[in-house]
This record gives structure tokens, C-alpha cells and sequence, in this order.
């Protein structure tokens, strides 16, 4: 069981940045995929980025290449760092992890936190 808790959401401007970090227990993201996942009101969640620590390969949406960077400096914590932000990028943002399973399909994920709001006002 890996219990996962993100921070760092809040309100932020049109062009703004915010970091969101994912906080996991047993030093998780030495061994468990992580992914970002972000669902807007009435709509599907939808992926974001994602990290393989086995494969050491980072992906990302379309929607986040160029302006979302994944990254982790300890076991225990990853981020996604958010620049240039935009009113479509208002939404509850997810940290996911897994064992095994990697890539952009929220399925592909056993664990999840709890979300942290990020609202971008334009």
C-alpha cells in the first residue's frame, strides 16, 4: 500500500506557474511508476506526465510538452512544475503511482492521493 498526498495547488493568473508536489510513503518513487493526472468539472481525468524510474523515461500529454516538467530530487517526493498556465489548465490535479504499469491510462494505476485544486483565472 503506498499513501500518496499532493500539495502546492492554489490560484494563479493566465501565464502564472505553480509547482504541485506529490508526497508518497516508502520511499515509493524508487520503485513505483508516478503519474500526473488533472480532471476539470464534468469532465474525464485526464493524463498529464508520467515517470519510470525503471526505465528512466518521463512522458508527457500534449497539452503539458513544453510547459509541465515532471521531476523528483528524493524517494519520496516528485513534482510537476506548471509554467505559463492557462484557463483550460483549471482543474483537480492527481498524483498516481504503480507497480508494474506505466504510461497515460489512469487504469494503469493502484494508488492515488487525494487531488489539489489549481484554478488559472484569465
Amino acid at each position: 500500500q503506498v499513501h500518496l498526498v499532493e500539495s502546492g495547488g492554489g490560484s494563479v493568473q493566465a501565464g502564472g506557474s505553480l509547482r504541485l508536489s506529490c508526497t508518497a510513503s516508502k520511499r515509493a518513487f524508487t520503485s513505483y511508476n508516478v503519474g500526473w493526472f488533472r480532471q476539470a468539472p464534468g469532465k474525464e481525468r485526464d493524463f498529464v506526465a508520467a515517470f519510470s524510474p525503471f526505465a528512466g523515461v518521463t512522458t508527457y500529454a500534449d497539452a503539458a510538452k513544453g510547459r509541465f516538467t515532471l521531476s523528483s530530487d528524493n524517494p519520496e517526493t516528485v513534482y510537476l512544475q506548471m509554467n505559463s498556465l492557462k484557463p483550460e489548465d483549471t482543474a483537480i490535479y492527481y498524483c498516481a503511482a504503480n507497480w508494474g504499469r506505466f504510461g497515460a491510462a489512469a487504469s494503469n494505476y493502484d494508488y492515488w492521493g487525494q487531488g489539489t485544486q489549481v484554478t488559472v483565472s484569465s
